[in-house]
């Protein structure tokens, strides 16, 4: 009796084993099982400070932290820009104070000039118009002066006859004298006027050539334009800089590691954080030659993370990388020597996750995959 109830266990024991022996061999034939499983992602990027140095005032954000698009995760100290910032902004109010006056010095100068050339030239055509007058009177007076003389002549020789009374000779004699006397004088204003017509021409030129000083105020307004614009370049550029001291994420994600704390003193360019792009994060599966056999792209994908044993992620295969990860070694497997260990080479194989928190993932990660082989 005892014999028979071993016997029965034995047998119970065998058809038990049996059976899952069966369904371990079946499912070893329907699924590729691996756990060169490593969590990864696209795109992790490592952000810094853009063109500015300085201390780290503020940290905001630690690893496993979520980050939106332009959300503020960094802070550096910002006194140094501002107090450049606040000094070109002085030499800018100096030289915009300095342009208006020569500005103005410009307009008053013109006015002047202006004024000048305006009574300079009113000053010529009144002489000029008082000249041709004295012109036409000394005109008439030659004319008189000609028939007096002619008179003269005429009344000589008859009272040197006694034909006529000797005064007449002499009232016209004195008249001649009296004519050649304002004849001079005239003369002597025309020239007096001539030399007040040369005097304006000269004030003219003199008016023209002060429109050099115009031209150097011009110059010099110009010269400090370009220096006004040259330092709000400068004053845009630091105000840039000020806006760079407040490191924003590029992109919404996660942040994968912190590299800087509070009191740090960073160059441009030195890593403050890494991030990870949000649905980036993928299961990059080295999957043995040996094992490729049914792995097709859109295989259904059962994935086990080391870290989280009691959560299941669910995936597709995505994609089969067309070369092994050794072709991709930093130092490649030399074998032109002749010298060859047969070793079964793998394959990258990108699973994309469609079930599971993906947040807590973390990248570099290990587990295990299930793929499903299709016929």
């Amino acid at each position: 009796m005892k014999n028979k109830i071993g016997i029965g266990i034995v047998l119970i024991l065998i058809i038990v084993f049996s059976f899952f022996a069966y369904k371990w061999i079946k499912h070893r034939k329907e699924y590729v099982i691996t756990d060169a499983v490593f969590v990864e992602a696209d795109g992790m990027t490592n952000v810094s400070f853009k063109r500015v140095s300085g201390k780290v005032i503020k940290v905001l954000k630690d690893a496993g932290d979520k980050v939106k698009k332009g959300e503020i995760i960094a802070v550096l100290d910002d006194t140094d820009y501002k107090t450049e910032l606040a000094s070109v902004e002085k030499k800018i109010e100096s030289l915009l104070f300095k342009k208006k006056s020569l500005e103005k010095k410009l307009e008053r100068v013109k006015e002047e000039i202006d004024i000048n050339l305006s009574i300079q030239k009113l000053t010529k055509n009144q002489l000029k118009k008082k000249k041709q007058s004295l012109l036409a009177q000394i005109k008439q007076i030659n004319a008189e002066i000609s028939q007096v003389k002619k008179d003269t002549e005429r009344f000589k020789r008859l009272s040197e006859k006694e034909l006529v009374p000797r005064h007449k000779y002499e009232e016209l004699s004195t008249k001649l004298k009296v004519l050649e006397k304002q004849k001079e004088a005239l003369e002597k204003s025309v020239q007096e006027i001539e030399i007040g017509i040369k005097k304006s021409e000269k004030a003219v030129e003199l008016a023209k050539v002060r429109g050099k000083v115009i031209q150097e105020l011009k110059d010099s307004i110009a010269s400090l334009e370009k220096q006004i614009e040259a330092l709000k370049e400068k004053k845009r550029d630091i105000e840039n800089k000020i806006s760079y001291t407040k490191l924003k994420a590029p992109f919404d994600g996660t942040v994968a590691k912190r590299f800087v704390f509070v009191g740090s003193v960073i160059k441009s360019g030195m890593p403050v954080y890494s991030l990870i792009p949000e649905n980036s994060i993928y299961i990059n599966v080295l999957l043995e030659e040996t094992k490729l056999e049914g792995v097709k792209v859109g295989a259904p994908v059962k994935i086990k993370i080391d870290a989280f044993p009691d959560k299941t992620y669910r995936g597709v295969v995505e994609k089969i990388e067309p070369a092994s990860a050794a072709k991709f070694a930093l130092v490649p497997r030399d074998i032109s020597a002749g010298e060859f260990t047969k070793v079964a080479q793998r394959i990258p194989v990108r699973i994309r996750i469609t079930e599971g928190d993906i947040s807590i993932l973390r990248v570099g990660m290990g587990g295990e995959v299930e793929i499903k082989r299709e016929e």
